[in-house]
C-alpha cells in the first residue's frame, strides 16, 4: 500500500504550509514541485487507530475516483490524479508542529492526520515549469473554483425560486449572515459558464473585487492575492496590478497610476478567459462546436450582468455557449449530471437508507463507499429512464448526483509560463496578448468524491439557503416599497401645508 517517498524530500523544514480545505490539509516543497495532502479529523475524534483504519481507505479512494472517474469524464489532460505514499511518522508529526502557527483558527476544529503516516503525493500546479530558460519573471498561477453554472432543471423542484435564481448567489446572503463573509459577491457562475465576452469578463471582474474563496493567485508558488481562507480582506487591485505589471507591460514595467491598474486588469482577464474557452488538445478552429445551455438555464435573475443589462439597455451579443472540450465545457457538462436535484435524490436516499438498514451488506454491492473502479464508472451510465422503485435505480441516480457535486466544486489552475514568442516551444499551448505571450497548462483540482451520508447535510442545507433568500429579498423588497411610500406621502403632506 503506497510508495515510500525518497528520503532526501524528508526534511520538515523544507515544507511549508499551503493551504487547508474541510477535509485535508496541504503543504508544499519549497524548491521541489510537489505537494503532500494531509486528512483531517475532527480534535475529539483523533484517536490514532481510526486514523490508522480509515486514512489508506479515504485517501485510496480519493485517488481511484480522480482515475477512475473524473479522468474519464473530463478528459486525460485536465486531471492529474496523484499517489498513496507513506512517510515516516516522525517526519509527519514535526511537520504537524511546523505548520500549526499557520492555520487560521477557524479549520483548528480538525486535526492534521499525524498517526497514520499516509498522505496524498501531488504535483505542485502552482509552480508550473515547461521550458528550462532562465526566465526572469516566475510562473503565475490563478485557480478559480467557478461552483455550479446551470439553473436546475428537475422536475422534482419544489420552490419555485430555484428555476430562476443560482444556488451561488442565493447562497451568499447565508454566507454574509453567518458572518463566513463580510460582503454579497456580485459574481455569478452562470455568467461565467456562458462563453459570453462581455459576461464572463464581468464574472471574472467581480471575482477579483470580492474573491472569498472562489480566487486565488499564485506568483512562484506564493500566494499573492485571495483570502488565506474566511478572513476579511479587501483586496487591493492597485497592489496586484503592481505585482503583475511586469507580466503584461515587458517592455517598460514603469507605467503606473490608475490607467495602469485598469489595463493590467483587463489583460489578464483576458488571458484568463482565454485559458477556460480554449481547446487546449489541438482541435481545429473548425471543430469547436459550442455546448449551448437553454435559454432558461443560463441565465440567473440575481447576477448584476442581468442587472446592469436592464438598468443601462447594454446590448448583448446573444447566447454564445462555450466551445465544446474547453474546461469549462467538459466541468459543466458533469455538473449537468445532476438532473434531479436534491429535491429529487434525497427520496431515494432515504429508500437506499431503509434497504441497508435490512441488508447491511448491500452496501458494497451498491457502491456507497467506493470502490472507485470500473464498474462504479458503468454504473453512472443511464441505464434507466423510468424509476422502478428498485433500490438499484436510487443508487444509480445518487451516484450521478454525487460525481455532478464533485464538478460543482471542483477548482481550475491555470499556469502562466512567460515566454518571448520567438522562444516559443513548439507543440505547447500559448497565449498572446497585445503585450505579452505566456505558455499555459490548464488543471481540474479537488475532485474528491462526496461522502454518501452528506445528501441528508446537503438536503438540509439547501432548504436553509432557500428558506433565508426568501426572507432577506422579501425583507428588501418591504423596505423599498416603504421606503417609496413614506417619500410619497411627505409630499401630499407637504402639499397639504400649502
Amino acid at each position: 500500500m503506497g510508495t515510500v517517498m525518497e528520503v532526501k524530500y524528508l526534511d520538515a523544514n523544507e515544507w511549508k504550509y499551503h493551504g487547508e480545505g474541510n477535509r485535508s490539509l496541504v503543504v508544499s516543497h519549497v524548491q521541489h514541485c510537489q505537494v503532500l495532502r494531509f486528512l483531517k479529523f475532527p480534535n475529539e475524534r483523533s484517536q490514532p487507530n481510526q486514523a490508522l483504519e480509515e486514512a489508506p481507505r479515504r485517501l485510496r479512494n480519493i485517488v481511484d475516483f480522480s482515475k477512475h472517474v473524473m479522468k474519464l469524464l473530463l478528459g486525460d489532460t485536465f486531471v492529474q490524479p496523484g499517489e498513496v505514499i507513506q512517510l515516516p511518522l516522525d517526519f509527519v508529526r514535526q511537520l504537524a508542529m511546523k505548520i500549526q502557527p499557520e492555520r487560521p483558527g477557524s479549520r483548528c476544529n480538525k486535526v492534521m492526520d499525524a498517526f497514520s503516516g499516509y498522505a496524498l503525493c501531488l504535483p505542485d500546479l502552482t509552480k508550473f515549469q515547461t521550458c528550462h530558460r532562465i526566465e526572469k519573471r516566475p510562473p503565475l498561477c490563478i485557480e478559480i473554483k467557478p461552483k455550479c453554472g446551470f439553473i436546475p432543471f428537475s422536475t422534482h423542484i419544489t420552490k419555485d425560486v430555484k428555476h430562476r435564481v443560482c444556488r451561488y448567489c442565493m447562497h451568499q446572503h447565508l454566507k454574509v449572515a453567518n458572518g463566513k463573509w463580510k460582503r454579497i459577491s456580485k459574481y455569478c457562475p452562470l455568467d461565467l459558464f456562458s462563453g459570453n465576452k462581455q459576461r464572463m469578463y464581468i464574472a471574472l471582474k467581480s471575482l477579483l473585487q470580492e474573491p472569498q474563496n472562489n480566487l486565488k493567485i499564485f506568483k512562484n508558488g506564493e500566494l499573492i492575492f485571495g483570502c488565506k481562507d474566511d478572513q476579511d480582506c479587501l483586496m487591493d487591485l492597485n497592489e496586484l496590478a503592481n505585482h503583475l505589471k511586469a507580466y503584461f507591460f515587458p517592455a517598460n514595467g514603469v507605467v503606473s497610476g490608475p490607467q495602469c491598474t485598469r489595463t493590467v486588469i483587463s489583460e489578464l482577464i483576458h488571458v484568463i478567459t482565454i485559458a477556460l474557452v480554449s481547446n487546449i488538445n489541438n482541435c481545429k478552429p473548425g471543430d469547436m462546436k459550442r455546448i449551448i445551455v437553454s435559454e432558461e438555464r443560463s441565465h440567473c435573475e440575481a447576477s448584476h450582468f442581468c442587472k446592469e443589462v436592464l438598468r443601462n439597455g447594454i446590448h448583448v451579443v446573444e447566447n454564445s455557449g462555450l466551445p465544446r472540450g474547453c474546461v469549462l465545457s467538459r466541468i459543466l457538462q458533469v455538473q449537468m449530471l445532476d438532473m434531479m436535484d436534491i429535491d429529487g435524490i434525497y427520496p431515494l436516499y432515504l429508500r437506499v437508507q431503509q434497504h441497508i438498514e435490512e441488508f447491511p451488506t448491500d452496501r458494497t454491492r451498491l457502491h456507497l463507499d467506493g470502490p472507485y473502479n470500473e464498474s462504479f464508472y458503468e454504473s453512472l451510465s443511464d441505464s434507466h429512464s423510468q424509476d422502478d422503485e428498485t433500490v438499484d435505480y436510487a443508487a444509480q441516480k445518487i451516484h450521478q448526483y454525487r460525481v455532478a457535486t464533485t464538478a460543482k466544486d471542483c477548482s481550475v489552475m491555470i499556469a502562466l509560463s512567460p515566454c518571448p514568442l520567438e522562444e516559443w516551444p513548439e507543440p505547447s499551448p500559448i497565449i498572446q496578448t497585445s503585450r505579452a505571450c505566456f505558455v499555459y497548462s490548464v488543471s481540474i483540482l479537488d475532485l474528491d468524491p462526496k461522502p454518501y451520508e452528506n445528501i441528508a447535510h446537503q438536503y438540509k442545507l439547501d432548504g436553509k439557503i432557500i428558506n433565508f433568500y426568501l426572507q432577506n429579498t422579501r425583507a428588501k423588497k418591504d423596505l423599498a416599497t416603504q421606503k417609496f411610500y413614506k417619500e410619497n406621502e411627505e409630499c401630499t403632506l407637504f402639499f397639504h401645508s400649502v
